[in-house]
């Protein structure tokens, strides 16, 4: 119980947080209702009185201001001429009550969109800065449900319920004391069902609040495989795995809709249930005052006025339970939203002075292991001079991509050193590092967008002449030319309208646009053919000394043209030394090409064989 008070104060707190800068315009519409409410109070009153001096003939109970403005007017005021100068009256305080009403509507309206788009932008500007271990426990669809569907029930609370919450208090407040004015047992009988109203509206509110909880995360739970389903579809339809996905979708989607209905009942519950209280409240108000003007206590005006004014604080009263279900459901949106609110976000760090840098690396007693304890790097040391080329291999699991995460500063590491031109890594900032560095991963990721805005992205301003050197040293620039657009064709989402190679030669010559001091090729031309790919070593051999080249392979003959080979093997490195050198000595190294040797040999040797067969064939 404690833990739940504790969310629910934090949550209140960050709903003031959000609403800064917009205070102003909330206050504004509190006024405005504030004056719509006596507005609504007034109009009655008015009609009260003019019914009283119509029914008993008798200008006693008309309204002083009324008549004296009516005679300054018209000189003699008839009976007629009075409830004339009263509906005009109460036409003109109506229509100025609505005036307000919509200055209410508008400011509320325009300080909730405005905080709507704020926390919005900061959503997606805070995604863009917590740390990458974030996403590691996050589905993506969930994520899009916290900025879009929760921010829109808190844009909707925002927009009406804070006003409505205070208007049925500003109502009971200012209403229910002028009844007891005229009539102090009628208005004892007009709030005498009101506490079962209040008490009915918290118990909803207690029990709706859970439900909507499981509601929405289930809906973010469809949404996640909704969203797995399409980024996944070209896998789904080589497998055949559309029944598969149909069931579990359609199981997700069973458990929103059994989570709903039992939302949706139990708003079926109490809407009739509070409509028959409210209905009775006003059915008592009916009779008791009926019986008080028989007795002669209470004339018809005075019952007009209690029913009007009975209908303005019921119904209000009634609404809380709606009020406090949005509430409810505000809550946990604002809740889930903290929790993007409330992630760690990347370390700072500081610009050196340098500029550019020159690209050295150095890691001494390295060790680096994920949230689970998993150990990756274990006391790794190397040392690569700037302009060096340098390959990686090892086998899967070494920690050959996790020294670029460390290098990258994507992850943090948990001891030892890692240092680019003498400076740790752990302390630069991470924008000017990941700028010195440019990046080919084996899956590279490209942006639904035209084939130049994806060269440019990590060069905005790069000349023509740049873009096609840099896609010629990629051996991308004739397929380019053959695309209908050239390099204004747009992609496929993540580039699925290119082949596995040409994404990655794209994603090739983006990095060399960069023209960044170390360059990192994560198994990125795994994709490519062989001829293709000794095209690509040619043009990256012709850039040797340019920037520092981190390759890291699979496929040995990558790394025909580079310096030295780093051989690392359950995040140490065991091995160090020119491809000449590591391919004779004894170790991994050599046992790795005397096993790729061996295969290449037996892929040449099907091929010849199968080609003398065709010969013979024909």
């Amino acid at each position: 119980m404690d833990l739940e008070q504790s969310e629910d104060k934090a949550s209140l707190r960050d709903l003031w947080i959000i609403t800064k800068g917009q205070r102003v315009k909330y206050l504004l519409a509190i006024l405005a209702m504030a004056i719509t409410n006596a507005c609504m109070f007034s109009a009655p009153i008015v009609g009260g009185h003019a019914i009283d001096v119509i029914t008993l003939q008798n200008f006693e109970y008309a309204d002083q201001f009324l008549l004296s403005f009516g005679q300054y007017l018209f000189g003699e005021v008839s009976f007629i001429g009075y409830l004339w100068i009263a509906a005009s009256v109460g036409l003109i305080i109506t229509a100025f009550g609505g005036l307000f009403l919509y200055a209410r509507g508008r400011l509320a309206a325009l300080a909730s969109e405005s905080i709507a788009r704020g926390v919005r932008e900061k959503l997606y500007e805070k995604l863009q800065d917590v740390k990458l271990s974030f996403y590691d426990g996050e589905d993506t669809g969930d994520l899009v449900q916290r900025c879009s569907s929760d921010l829109e029930t808190l844009r909707v609370f925002l927009a009406s319920d804070i006003i409505e919450i205070g208007r049925a208090i500003m109502l009971i407040i200012c209403v229910l004391p002028v009844l007891f004015v005229i009539h102090v047992p009628l208005a004892l009988w007009s709030i005498c069902l009101m506490p079962f109203l209040v008490i009915g509206a918290y118990l909803f509110f207690s029990r709706v609040k859970d439900v909507f909880l499981l509601t929405d995360e289930s809906e973010g739970a469809m949404t996640a495989t909704l969203q797995e389903n399409l980024t996944g579809i070209r896998v789904v339809r080589a497998f055949a795995r559309q029944d598969h996905e149909i069931n579990k979708f359609g199981n997700r989607n069973a458990v929103f809709r059994d989570n709903n209905r039992r939302l949706i009942k139990l708003m079926g519950i109490y809407w009739p249930v509070s409509d028959m209280i409210a209905m009775s409240q006003i059915g008592i108000v009916l009779f008791a005052g009926a019986h008080y003007v028989m007795q002669g206590s209470l004339t018809i005006g005075d019952l007009f006025i209690f029913l009007t004014c009975e209908g303005m604080v019921i119904w209000p009263v009634r609404q809380l339970g709606r009020v406090l279900t949005d509430s409810g459901k505000a809550v946990i949106s604002l809740g889930r939203i903290d929790h993007i609110r409330r992630a760690e976000t990347e370390e700072s760090g500081f610009v050196p002075s340098t500029g550019r840098a020159l690209g050295g690396i150095r890691a001494k007693n390295l060790s680096f292991a994920f949230d689970d304890g998993k150990q990756i790097l274990d006391g790794f040391s190397i040392d690569i001079k700037p302009g060096e080329t340098l390959g990686i291999v090892g086998p899967p699991g070494s920690g050959k991509t996790s020294l670029i995460r460390c290098l990258l500063k994507l992850y943090p590491y948990q001891s030892g050193s890692l240092e680019i031109d003498g400076q740790e890594v752990a302390t630069l900032n991470r924008h000017w590092l990941r700028r010195q560095i440019g990046v080919v991963l084996q899956d590279p990721f490209l942006y639904s967008r035209t084939l130049r805005e994806n060269l440019s992205v990590g060069r905005a301003k790069a000349s023509q002449a740049e873009i096609d050197q840099a896609c010629r040293e990629a051996a991308i620039y004739e397929s380019i030319m053959e695309f209908p657009e050239g390099f204004d064709q747009r992609v496929g989402e993540r580039g699925v309208t290119l082949s596995g190679g040409q994404r990655q030669r794209l994603a090739l010559a983006r990095a060399l646009l960069k023209d960044s001091p170390v360059l990192v090729l994560d198994d990125s031309l795994s994709a490519i053919d062989t001829k293709t790919e000794q095209l690509i070593l040619k043009a990256l051999q012709n850039r040797k000394g340019r920037q520092t080249t981190l390759v890291i392979a699979h496929r040995l003959s990558s790394l025909a043209y580079v310096d030295r080979v780093a051989v690392i093997d359950r995040g140490r490195l065991v091995q160090l030394g020119s491809h000449e050198e590591l391919s004779v000595a004894p170790g991994l190294y050599r046992r790795l090409c005397q096993i790729q040797g061996a295969l290449d040999d037996q892929i040449r040797s099907d091929v010849e064989q199968y080609g003398t067969q065709s010969d013979t064939q024909s």
